[in-house]
């Protein structure tokens, strides 16, 4: 043994469930970057910003987020990736039909694949988000309503386009196999944090 060896580190580890989306970003022109200032923004270069790990919540994930960016990105519009934060104000009143239709489209994508509850939105619209039975269908006869839906056709007409569409199917169909492939180990798997009592996101 050679006390002043030092083992030259020549990979990093990357949790599969990020290396999926974290290529799906890449491969539609976005790249991650971590900031402690952001919970999630944009530049308009392709820069796509999010809080460090130790500022979400137990059941943030970047694959989450990334989807959730991807649908703003298709409902606000596909030239509005040039505009900050989709050309979305942030700091408006928490009422744009905009963020509604974003998730209706995130509902809309991922049901399929059985991914709904595990890479659902976590923010402050979750309320209506869980309240959709069926994404492309109002939820009353409101106006409101009505814009969000129209805004919602519009992005799921945008996604359904090349390259979107099939970067996306790819990377949910992706996410569906890993979780097949940890579900027989849920049962005897235990947290390594003390007295964990939240359940695996991988479960939901």
């Amino acid at each position: 043994m050679d006390l002043s060896y030092q083992r030259p580190i020549r990979s990093r580890y990357v949790d599969p469930y990020e290396l999926i989306w974290l290529s799906a970003a890449n491969r539609l022109g976005l790249h991650i970057r971590r900031d402690p200032n952001v919970f999630a923004a944009t530049d308009g270069t392709g820069l796509l910003s999010l809080a460090p790990r130790k500022d979400l919540d137990p059941d943030d994930t970047l694959s989450q987020q990334v989807l959730h960016e991807l649908c703003h990105w298709m409902v606000n519009g596909e030239e509005t990736f040039s505009e900050r934060d989709w050309g979305y104000e942030l700091d408006v009143e928490m009422q744009d039909p905009r963020e509604k239709a974003c998730l209706r489209l995130q509902a809309w994508l991922t049901e399929p694949h059985g991914l709904r509850e595990m890479m659902a939105n976590t923010g402050l619209y979750r309320p209506y988000f869980d309240l959709l039975e069926d994404p492309t269908v109002a939820m009353d006869d409101s106006d409101a309503e009505r814009d969000v839906l129209r805004l919602f056709e519009a992005g799921r007409a945008l996604v359904s386009r090349e390259p979107y569409w099939s970067v996306i199917q790819e990377s949910l169909a992706a996410t569906a196999a890993l979780k097949q492939v940890v579900a027989p180990f849920l049962d005897t798997f235990r947290s390594e944090f003390e007295g964990d009592k939240l359940p695996c996101l991988w479960g939901r």
